[in-house]
């Protein structure tokens, strides 16, 4: 697999989480609560529960990704990152496309049901925010010599450039979700 600059993909990066924080603001922050827990048509989940979901992520990925990155010196890093195989493989198991395979949330990143809303939207703002603000952090480390053990199971350990392209992937695979469900809820009446 090609290496890329650290430089580069972190800004690649940069410029998804950017994206994603002005989504989160322009079409979340200030909806109702009942849109935002309105429940997809297909049975699926609603706008909070999305971005719940990706809440228990960040809860423990940015802990992980702040304590490795607070070990770390800067003494001549390897400045190209180069995924690994399994890494490759998870961002692009995440990456959206046009016919996504469905998978089922383990039962620790399952969203409940009865959210606070407004909590769970402003939570996820703040998770970019502090995403976004590791990412700048990294320019400088090696990424492929930081491991960070996936959530699911502990006993794999990803890289760090690998972590970043996963989370990231995968946050906006569940943004277009919460955006599919914000345009059919504005097409349907929401019952009070």
């Amino acid at each position: 697999m090609k290496g890329i600059a650290n430089k580069q993909l972190i800004e690649q990066l940069e410029n998804r989480i950017e994206l994603h924080l002005k989504e989160s603001i322009e079409l979340f922050q200030n909806l109702h609560e009942r849109v935002l827990l309105h429940p997809a048509s297909n049975g699926g989940w609603s706008i909070a529960q999305c971005l719940e979901h990706l809440n228990s992520y960040g809860h423990y990925y940015l802990p992980a990704i702040k304590k490795e990155l607070s070990t770390q010196q800067s003494n001549h890093p390897n400045l190209v990152f180069k995924s690994s195989m399994l890494g490759s493989y998870f961002t692009q198991l995440m990456e959206p496309k046009e016919k996504m395979m469905k998978m089922k949330a383990t039962k620790s990143h399952s969203p409940a049901t009865d959210l606070d809303a407004y909590v769970v939207v402003a939570e996820f703002i703040a998770q970019q925010e502090e995403l976004l603000s590791l990412l700048k952090q990294s320019i400088e480390v090696d990424m492929n010599a930081i491991r960070i053990p996936i959530s699911i199971a502990k006993f794999i350990r990803l890289r760090l450039g690998d972590v970043f392209q996963f989370l990231i992937a995968h946050n906006h695979r569940h943004i277009l979700q919460a955006k599919r469900n914000l345009y059919i809820s504005y097409n349907q009446p929401v019952e009070d």
